[in-house]
């Protein structure tokens, strides 16, 4: 007799990968918006091969701002 996910197992794995999602993808919105791409490439980041093509985009074209004078 196999193994089947009942409806409880995938419930738990639902929840739990929502909860992934909350704690991930933020980190990375904020990060695009200052550097002044899209934020929406954070969604970008939920596939794996995409996301280190992003990371190394933004990386390598983000100019951050001058720094002040006092």
């Amino acid at each position: 007799m196999g193994f089947f996910a009942t409806p409880a197992h995938l419930l738990v794995v639902a929840l739990v990968g929502l909860l992934l999602l909350a704690v991930v993808l933020p980190p990375y919105w904020i990060i695009f918006r200052k550097a002044g791409f899209s934020p929406w490439l954070s969604l970008l980041t939920l596939v794996p091969l995409a996301k280190f093509i992003v990371l190394w985009l933004v990386a390598l074209s983000w100019k951050p701002a001058p720094a002040e004078k006092p």
